[in-house]
């Protein structure tokens, strides 16, 4: 791998360690049973999320040896900077296409009603929302992007 693609892989790397300790807080936080987990899912979960959709935009820089676009990191194959004249996407960008199209992937990178504030309760400066998704919705991203970041990776090495 490059020297550039290696950077891009780290940083990869560094925001699924970020997602970690988000979601290290946020059951802790569960633990303590001191807020409700409704309410902590709205804290933790689109935190958790973005920084796994960073990190699997570093590694579709990384798997493409793009640099990121000025726009900002790529969130789905479809934000990828086109390949120069006479390259083509690797292979490995198609599993990422059918994966984000109805796999877990593709849930990962949707944002949810769960996001969109719903009505507050009187007194509670919460809102409530009628679909949080879990610690272990997340967790499963988390560990389902690292066992595809480890298996592509090799692959790639390979090159």
């Amino acid at each position: 791998m490059s020297a550039g693609s290696t950077s891009r892989r780290a940083l990869a790397n560094h925001e699924l360690y970020l997602a970690k300790i988000v979601l290290s807080a946020w059951r802790r936080d569960l633990d303590k049973q001191d807020i409700p987990a409704r309410t902590l899912g709205q804290a933790f979960h689109n935190a958790t999320r973005e920084h796994l959709v960073a990190a699997y935009g570093w590694f579709l820089l990384s798997i493409t040896r793009a640099d990121a676009p000025t726009q900002g990191l790529p969130r789905t194959v479809e934000d990828l900077p086109p390949m120069p004249e006479g390259r083509v996407f690797p292979g490995e960008i198609n599993e990422f296409r059918q994966l984000e199209g109805g796999g877990w992937l593709g849930q990962m990178l949707r944002r949810t009603d769960s996001e969109i504030p719903g009505p507050r309760q009187p007194g509670n400066l919460a809102f409530a929302s009628t679909d949080v998704s879990g610690a272990e919705q997340a967790a499963g991203w988390v560990t389902q992007l690292e066992q595809l970041f480890d298996r592509m990776g090799d692959s790639l090495d390979e090159y």
